[in-house]
């Protein structure tokens, strides 16, 4: 008789589907998942760099006027950049320099971008303490080397803006840029 009692009592089997205590569940992880993503996007968004940052992280100049042998300062991020436009004479200086007396050694081909080698595009700041180095405009101060001189500290950089005298421990460092056009080039 025992076993028969064992019988009557209603079996509930786990495995019959989902029961009203799982879709409670489920719908408050998903509910609490739901307000948790309203939340995060706008805390999230709201960290993104506003337009007038977005529109200095790249800057276009036009090099149509820029001579051989001549450099301008422009400004990329609030910081100066130097773009040179190098003689041949330069790029010969550039080239036979062995890259074993460069404290940072590039050649001018790592510098600059295939086919236009004689377009040099570097940060207008030391790599010693920032200050901003002399050679870019008419009549400055080029250095023992024909480069940049940076008055700070004395350190002296040649035709290819690489560090040649001085506390500098590197070489002008080349910001991202491509060529638009043979008269425009992008930087950033």
């Amino acid at each position: 008789m025992a076993e028969q009692a064992v019988t009557d009592t209603p079996v509930t089997d786990a495995g019959d589907g989902v029961r009203r205590r799982d879709f409670i569940n489920i719908a408050a992880v998903s509910a609490a998942g739901i307000g948790g993503l309203a939340t995060l996007v706008p805390l999230i968004s709201q960290m993104a760099p506003s337009a007038d940052v977005l529109a200095a992280s790249s800057t276009e100049i036009d090099i149509s006027a820029i001579k051989p042998g001549q450099a301008i300062k422009a400004e990329f991020r609030k910081q100066p950049v130097f773009v040179r436009n190098l003689t041949p004479k330069e790029i010969a200086e550039a080239e036979k320099v062995p890259l074993s007396e460069l404290r940072d050694p590039q050649t001018l081909a790592e510098r600059t971008k295939e086919g236009k080698l004689n377009w040099l595009i570097t940060m207008g700041v030391c790599t010693h303490l920032g200050c901003v180095p002399l050679g870019a405009g008419e009549g400055e101060v080029k250095g023992d080397f024909g480069g940049y001189f940076c008055p700070c500290h004395g350190s002296s950089y040649d035709t290819a803006a690489r560090i040649r005298k001085g506390p500098a421990p590197l070489n002008l460092e080349v910001p991202e840029f491509e060529f638009t056009s043979d008269t425009v080039v992008k930087i950033g």
